[in-house]
């Protein structure tokens, strides 16, 4: 009921303004709208000073066309009022005669300067800074669109936070497109205003002196003083309405109002009032103005000053002394005065001094963005939301060096030259390319450290030429791919559960709480990261633990169903399309003996191959690797599903790099083609 009021009192009003346009008004009624008028332009200047920031009042354009209407109307039927009748109510005269002393000239003079003001000083200027902060917002929507999806690929924002703050940009961008065009209304209101009451004065003179047969002098006075009463009247909101509009495009944004922000930015200097107190009392003193007008003032901004220091004092005091208490007391007696100190963070990245415009954004170092794409990278090829990664430099390593450390330990180290490119050899090393040897961080080959002067020859002769970003991104990418396993635990596994259940609710509920818990599931997702297998596709993996968790608790078989139904993507990972899948098969008595060596216990099955033969095998797998015929090529172990855990585990230590796949892990129309077999006595 209160929001169809609401709604109904809005359109009266415009239903009132297109009457105002047509219909003769009572004086009396006349009256009561120019009070209503001028009631909303003080309460439209109050609210504007009251707001935090723009937005706060985002429906002031649309406001403002209605109020310059409802004037305008106003003016139209005052001016009918006035040349028709001779009067136009009790307020446009009281504003004539008790306002201006009932002087003509001095009525006019008064409107003239009220018309300057508005129209010169504040129309013009709200304006200016309409269009600027118009032009200004739009310009920098794109920035600020990248600045939100930077914080939010960080990780510093969520989502929603995300959607919101795209919301208020582009928000702003309309609000203050809209104030451009809504303060030209104010501009023509302004202009409106002189043209009536020149309309009014010298049509009045003619009426009153042709009609009604009066005086030339009596009618100009009669008339004018109407006139200028009329436009006192509809200019002394127009001047609210646009101090308001003044206001509201240069707000900025606060934490508080505007009496607020006046009242603590202008005093935030205190000493600065004795010095305009010693001010006007010299100016008091050395020039003929009295004293007893400068005295009391300067006495007053001295005393203004006195009691602002006193209250900073105070204030300053009330704050201090509760967190040095605070403080005291956690030095003393509670352990969390140290408890900062047991944090440690997932990912860091420490480098030497030298290294300090690779993260600079001032000195042209785009490290920060960079691991913003890393972790995006990541997140599409291996679905996991990498952890922020705190950067800070450590004068304890060497100035051209940078470590990599994941939960507080280090994992990688390299060494960078800023000022040189890092060349890997295609093959045949060239005695032409000089340079300072070195090991390439992130896959271990070897390279050559080489001046700008050489880059372009050594590129020609084929040479990889990457500059140092490039290699120290290379390296990062690498190291959290081979340790996303790491990364990911409970907190994170109960993340991105929780995001698949906004899509699959059911399949969710079906595995867990109950059969697998949070920490069963993330067992799972860490042995797929641990060998490569990406976990972006969620549901398939959760469909397949739905379908064998209430067949067996033990992860290791679970991991193992799962890598079957990703199939088609763990094919797709390692195949090329148009040629065979090329791979080292076991033959049927090393599968035997990893068979028989696996052993059933009521914790679960494990190997329990004797150390001899576990040696041997290795050994036959280094000597199948060491005649694979393709150089460049990653090989594979293929093997049967039963045991394809089992010989995982006794490579991955020897052999990290090499995959190990099933039968039932690769498609079925794809061709494999064995170049080498692993056999054991």
């Amino acid at each position: 009921m209160q929001a169809q009021i609401k709604d109904l009192s809005v359109l009266f009003l415009v239903v009132l303004i297109v009457a105002m346009l047509v219909i003769p008004l009572p004086t009396w009624l006349l009256s009561v709208l120019i009070i209503i008028n001028i009631s909303l332009a003080l309460l439209v200047l109050l609210t504007a000073m009251n707001t935090k920031e723009p937005l706060e009042f985002s429906i002031f354009p649309s406001l403002l066309l209605v109020l310059t209407l409802f004037r305008l109307g106003l003016n139209v039927s005052t001016t009918r009022s006035i040349l028709s009748k001779g009067e136009a109510g009790g307020v446009v005269e009281t504003f004539g005669t008790f306002v201006v002393g009932g002087d003509v000239v001095v009525g006019f003079v008064v409107f003239l300067i009220l018309v300057i003001i508005q129209f010169v000083v504040i129309t013009k200027g709200a304006e200016r800074v309409s269009e600027v902060a118009a032009r200004f917002t739009l310009d920098a929507m794109p920035g600020k669109q990248m600045s939100i999806d930077a914080d939010l690929n960080a990780g510093m924002i969520s989502e929603q936070e995300a959607r919101k703050r795209r919301e208020k940009v582009a928000q702003e961008a309309d609000f203050y497109g809209a104030m451009d065009g809504a303060s030209k209304f104010v501009k023509g209101d302004a202009i409106a205003g002189i043209i009536i009451v020149v309309i009014n004065m010298l049509f009045g003179m003619v009426i009153g002196v042709v009609e009604q047969g009066m005086e030339m002098a009596e009618a100009a006075k009669r008339y004018t003083l109407l006139t200028v009463g009329d436009g006192i009247v509809s200019q002394i909101p127009a001047l609210l309405i646009s101090t308001a509009t003044g206001i509201i495009v240069t707000r900025a944004a606060s934490d508080s109002n505007l009496s607020g922000d006046i009242m603590r930015q202008l005093f935030a200097f205190p000493k600065m009032l004795y010095v305009t107190a010693g001010t006007i009392f010299l100016l008091g003193l050395f020039t003929p103005i009295n004293d007893l007008l400068t005295m009391p003032i300067a006495g007053l901004l001295a005393l203004g000053g006195y009691r602002f220091i006193e209250r900073q004092k105070q204030e300053e005091a009330a704050l201090a002394a509760p967190e040095e208490e605070a403080a005291a007391a956690d030095e003393l007696k509670s352990p969390e005065s140290v408890i900062q100190l047991l944090h440690i963070d997932p990912i860091e990245f420490e480098f030497g001094y030298a290294l300090i415009p690779l993260a600079d954004a001032n000195q042209g170092g785009d490290l920060l963005d960079r691991i913003v794409m890393i972790r995006r990278q990541l997140a599409l090829e291996l679905g996991i939301v990498i952890p922020v990664v705190r950067i800070r430099d450590n004068i304890q390593l060497q100035p051209n060096e940078y470590r990599i450390k994941v939960k507080g330990e280090e994992v990688a180290r390299g060494e960078l030259l800023l000022d040189h490119y890092l060349a890997m050899s295609p093959g045949v090393d060239d005695d032409s390319i000089d340079g300072i040897d070195t090991i390439e961080p992130a896959f271990g080959l070897p390279a050559k450290w080489i001046s700008e002067t050489v880059k372009d020859r050594a590129e020609m002769l084929g040479y990889t030429v990457v500059d140092p970003p490039s290699v120290v991104s290379t390296h990062l990418t690498e190291v959290l791919k081979a340790h996303a396993h790491e990364l990911l635990g409970r907190q994170e596994t109960k993340q991105l559960i929780d995001h698949l259940k906004e899509s699959y609710p059911v399949l969710v509920d079906d595995v867990t709480p109950n059969p697998l818990s949070v920490g069963d599931v993330q067992k799972v997702l860490a042995k797929l990261l641990k060998e490569k297998v990406s976990i972006r596709n969620l549901p398939l993996i959760f469909e397949a633990l739905a379908d064998f968790a209430r067949l067996t608790s033990d992860t290791d078989l679970l991991t193992e169903y799962v890598r079957q139904a990703l199939a088609r993507q763990i094919t797709s990972q390692y195949a090329v399309p148009g040629e065979p899948l090329r791979v080292i098969t076991l033959s049927g008595r090393a599968e035997k003996t990893i068979a028989d060596a696996v052993q059933q216990t009521e914790h679960g099955r494990y190997l329990a191959l004797e150390p001899a033969r576990a040696q041997a095998f290795v050994e036959a797998v280094a000597a199948a690797l060491e005649r694979y015929p393709f150089a460049g090529q990653t090989p594979i172990l293929l093997c049967s599903p039963a045991v394809r855990m089992y010989v995982r585990q006794l490579t991955e230590r020897h052999f990290p790099t090499v995959p190990v796949l099933s039968y039932n892990e690769l498609e079925a129309d794809v061709e494999v083609q064995s170049v080498g077999m692993v056999e054991i006595e």
